[in-house]
């Protein structure tokens, strides 16, 4: 016990063997402490440097270049003293750390009250957007159902999703998606669909889709700051008002939507709801861009649906074709 009580002022076993046999033997020169002790002298030599450092050590009076050993009630006295005042010095910084973190707690917990209003919780940047939709996703407890408006699921999304996804649906708890139908075409964001429909979640599918929304036991809804860049952030909603109006909106939706897997079937007057929604998103102005971006397909697959269509209605213009379109009812019947 004792020695390991002096191990941690840094004195390790061969120098406390040295420091003894020094006080035994204390006109002992390192030749006569190598063949006492049968260690080699760099051994002994090794120690006598470790006990130097230690100050455990000084200079003979009587012999030149030799060492004796200091009394160990004046050393270890001297080195507990620096190892108290080490430790004082360790403690306070410590000290300083608790406050600096308590400090930015609290900081942090301002910022966040700040960004509550209303039961609304301001979430900013995709971090921290995905890092909540993990903690709401494991926190469902009867259902979670979702619209997910875009082309794809990255090869990391699907990833880190997995073993959520698994745990949830095998509590019990219900979930409902509802994706892009140009979902369909790509072929590991298809795969990772039937993987969780195997699962026991619930999929279909829209044309288009008006927001990219998560709802949790129809108490929590999250969507995005910005529709258009949801990687700006999100907004987290609580409160039966607001999140009520949202389920409604999904079920609607989801009253209408295809089964993942089905064809959908086209309208009497031979339109696609996805090209419906193409045309409905050219009455109101959008680039091909944007319409491609909000059916999760390619511009050229976005510019090939147009031309089809012009010709059909025998229009020479995007604007013609949208005022026949009309004049047809295209853009009032339902898919």
């Amino acid at each position: 016990m004792g020695e390991s009580m002096l191990e941690s002022l840094g004195l390790d076993m061969d120098a406390l063997a040295v420091y003894r046999a020094m006080f035994e033997y204390p006109q002992a020169e390192v030749k006569q402490l190598t063949e006492r002790l049968g260690w080699p002298e760099e051994r002994v030599r090794t120690a006598m440097d470790a006990l130097a450092q230690l100050s455990l050590l000084r200079p003979s009076s009587d012999v030149r270049g030799a060492a004796r050993a200091v009394n160990p009630e004046v050393a270890f006295a001297a080195m507990i003293e620096a190892r108290e005042a080490e430790i004082f010095e360790r403690q306070r910084e410590l000290q300083a750390s608790r406050t600096a973190v308590a400090r930015m707690v609290q900081d942090y917990g301002e910022l966040r009250s700040s960004q509550r209003s209303g039961g609304t919780e301001q979430l900013i940047g995709l971090d921290e957007v995905r890092a909540k939709i993990e903690s709401l996703t494991r926190s469902a407890q009867h259902e979670l159902v979702s619209l997910v408006p875009s082309g794809s699921i990255s090869a990391e999304g699907i990833k880190a999703s997995r073993p959520v996804n698994k745990e949830l649906l095998g509590r019990g708890v219900r979930m409902r998606t509802v994706y892009l139908a140009s979902m369909q075409n790509n072929t590991a964001t298809s795969a990772h669909i039937r993987w969780l429909a195997d699962l026991g979640c619930e999929v279909r599918t829209r044309p288009a889709l008006p927001i990219r929304m998560m709802i949790v036991d129809r108490e929590l809804a999250l969507v995005p700051l910005d529709p258009d860049e949801v990687n700006s952030g999100a907004m987290l909603l609580r409160g039966s008002g607001a999140t009520a109006a949202l389920y409604a909106l999904f079920e609607y939706i989801w009253g209408i939507a295809t089964p993942w897997g089905e064809r959908p079937e086209k309208s009497d007057d031979g339109l696609t709801g996805q090209e419906r929604e193409v045309l409905r998103l050219m009455g109101e102005g959008h680039t091909d861009e944007v319409v491609a971006r909000k059916l999760g397909v390619s511009v050229r697959t976005c510019r090939r649906i147009t031309a089809e269509l012009s010709t059909r209605l025998g229009a020479v213009s995007r604007f013609q074709a949208g005022l026949r379109a009309a004049q047809e009812g295209w853009l009032t019947s339902r898919s």
